[in-house]
């Protein structure tokens, strides 16, 4: 009991990291949830290596229910959600998420590893270009078949990694001069289709590998789960206000410089 303690007030405090980003950057937090806590469960014994990462990336999906929610809240409330657009983009991130939660149950650990590191280098090294980028020219936004189509490769692959799409959605849109703020914002609403949808294939695909006495609904681990979010829950709305006071390529430079580290750390551990 006491170290399952010890495990819940790690997994607070990660939530309070997870949080503030979730409403800065309009990230869900599983850059951050699932290396971190795939090292907390090996550690603890809770998990083997068989099944740690699937286990970590659904746990973090299911956090970004709650994290996307909070921050999604406080950017709607700042009437930084492109409702207009919004629509296409939750619609197809929806479809992908669903499909990566039934996928990912059925990948090898050592491919998941690989698909997951792959993934956080490509995200980091498009943001920094995108730091860089002459961002005076202003593109045409694509039809919304296009747009929902493109969301659900992007949902896909945010659900196979247990991230929110942030990370991917919020340089899609602003490549097609979306406003950086609106497309945190609506990165944060589409968050939370992404999750709801990836843990429902989550929990469905794990039912029969683990057991709910020992915490697990699925593969979402229900102890690290109550932490993340009781710390995260609360702390998204000031990561959200904070985007009223930073300048957009320090945004952006603060999300570019995050994934870099992540990416690093992933490639090397």
């Amino acid at each position: 009991m006491v170290e399952l303690g010890i495990l819940v007030a790690s997994c607070a405090l990660l939530g309070c990291v997870v949080g503030f980003f979730a409403g800065l950057l309009g990230i869900g937090g599983g850059l951050i949830i699932v290396p971190v806590l795939s090292s907390l469960l090996l550690y603890f014994n809770i998990s083997s290596e068989e099944h740690v990462l699937v286990i970590s990336v659904a746990t973090s999906l299911a956090s970004i229910l709650f994290t996307s929610t909070s921050s999604a809240l406080a950017h709607h409330k700042n009437q930084n959600v492109p409702w207009e657009i919004a629509p296409w983009v939750m619609g197809g991130v929806a479809i992908g998420a669903l499909i990566s939660g039934f996928a990912a149950s059925l990948i090898p650990t050592h491919i998941l590893r690989i698909v997951f590191a792959g993934s956080v280098i490509f995200i980091a090294f498009r943001m920094i270009l995108s730091v860089k980028k002459n961002t005076s020219i202003t593109k045409p936004f694509p039809s919304g078949v296009v747009v929902g189509s493109a969301s659900a490769i992007l949902g896909g692959l945010a659900g196979l990694i247990g991230i929110g799409g942030g990370a991917l959605i919020v340089p899609m849109l602003n490549h097609f001069s979306v406003d950086i703020k609106k497309s945190i914002g609506c990165a944060a609403a589409c968050g939370i289709v992404i999750a709801l949808f990836g843990s429902v294939g989550y929990i469905s695909a794990g039912w029969q590998v683990t057991d709910l006495e020992n915490g697990f609904a699925g593969f979402v681990y229900l102890p690290a789960l109550f932490g993340i979010v009781i710390t995260s829950w609360f702390v998204a709305p000031f990561g959200a206000k904070a985007t009223h006071f930073l300048p957009v390529n320090t945004i952006k430079k603060i999300f570019a410089v995050l994934l870099v580290i992540i990416a690093i750390k992933m490639v090397f551990s």
